[in-house]
């Protein structure tokens, strides 16, 4: 595959804090990979109605910054940057990994290489003990049985896919499952899909209240997700 221009797409919601170092990083993986293939790169932030500094922090270093009036949540927010994205192959990446962010390119190999039409990344193992696996298995259980697919990383918001993929699919899911409805109806619509490991860290959540409300309305989002590709599959 020959891909001219890579459009990397950062949702983000409040993310003053590490923002920018994650921006800052993810330019250095751009520069480094336009040196050694001459290849173009866009940087698209989506503001997804943040109530801090979010946008201010970005204009540094995005090509391209788009800001929602309220938010609408992360399905919300990559539907509005691919759309707007130039390039033939989109990254998807999270505001939260900080100097990680760099190695974003691993990413994208594979698919130049003509070995696959989309990658998720599978990150390092988590330092503190989190959930129990229980969306983490629920999401993979529902991949499985609606497109066969055995995903190791069904939740990961770190991926680079074929902008035709993302075409096709019509940006049908909202919230925290659009990552799961993607990777369902690239598989369905017969394109290849790997998990490969990549050094990307972002924000953990703990065994806390924050930490199990936000597993909470993931558990909801993906649900709603694996009923839609189920009543209303895409091919």
């Amino acid at each position: 595959m020959q891909a001219q221009t890579i459009s990397i797409i950062v949702p983000a919601w409040n993310e003053s804090a590490l923002l920018a170092g994650t921006l800052q990083s993810i330019g250095e993986g751009c520069r480094n990979l336009t040196c050694q293939t001459g290849m173009r790169t866009q940087l698209i932030v989506v503001d997804d109605g943040s109530r801090d500094s979010t946008a201010e922090l970005a204009v540094p270093y995005a090509d391209l910054i788009l800001r929602q009036p309220a938010r609408r949540g992360k399905g919300a927010a990559l539907r509005l940057g691919w759309r707007a994205a130039s390039g033939e192959v989109v990254v998807f990446l999270d505001a939260d990994l900080g100097s990680s962010a760099k190695h974003w390119p691993d990413l994208i190999q594979p698919l130049l290489e003509g070995e696959c039409d989309m990658t998720v990344a599978k990150l390092p193992q988590a330092s503190r003990k989190g959930g129990f696996g229980l969306v983490r298995g629920a999401a993979a259980r529902g991949v499985r049985w609606l497109s066969g697919f055995r995903s190791q990383a069904p939740l990961s918001g770190q991926r680079a896919v074929r902008s035709e993929i993302l075409h096709r699919s019509r940006g049908r899911y909202d919230g925290f499952g659009v990552e799961v409805g993607l990777l369902i109806d690239a598989v369905k619509m017969g394109y290849r899909v790997q998990e490969l490991e990549v050094p990307l860290y972002h924000r953990e959540t703990g065994r806390n209240w924050s930490g199990w409300w936000h597993r909470g309305k993931q558990l909801a989002a993906v649900s709603r997700t694996l009923w839609a590709c189920w009543r209303k599959p895409v091919c």
